[in-house]
């Protein structure tokens, strides 16, 4: 039998973690990262979203001409760990992702694109 934790199971410690920061659960933004971001705000944990990922496209890029590939492994890794920040702040877990991916499965990005276009077409006032 493997010692080796899930990556669901993984997501889902951190997860609880990153909660225990929030501010209405006592999160010290003194003592603590990511209750310093949610302290801050959106605006400071959505502008660090957007700065790994672009770090997530410089990894890769630079791993296409030789670079270390593993680079883009510790950048997603600050990406993810950013977005499951602006997850708790909005009262959402990995869950609700891995959940959201369960669903697309089998279903071609194509077809999962042409759908969107046609329920955002539905939704619009006329």
């Amino acid at each position: 039998m493997s010692t080796h934790v899930s990556s669901t199971d993984s997501l889902a410690s951190l997860a609880r973690v990153i909660e225990s920061r929030l501010p209405q659960n006592g999160g010290d933004p003194t003592a603590s990262y990511v209750a310093r971001l949610l302290h801050k705000g959106p605006d400071a944990f959505l502008k660090k979203i957007g700065e790994e990922a672009t770090e997530v496209v410089m990894a890769a890029k630079d791993a296409d001409f030789g670079g270390d590939k593993t680079k883009i492994v510790y950048e997603v890794a600050d990406l993810w760990f950013h977005c499951m920040i602006a997850l708790a702040h909005y009262g959402l877990t990995p869950a609700d992702v891995v959940t959201e991916l369960d669903r697309r499965a089998g279903t071609s990005g194509i077809e999962e694109m042409a759908l969107r276009k046609v329920l955002a077409r539905e939704g619009e006032p006329k």
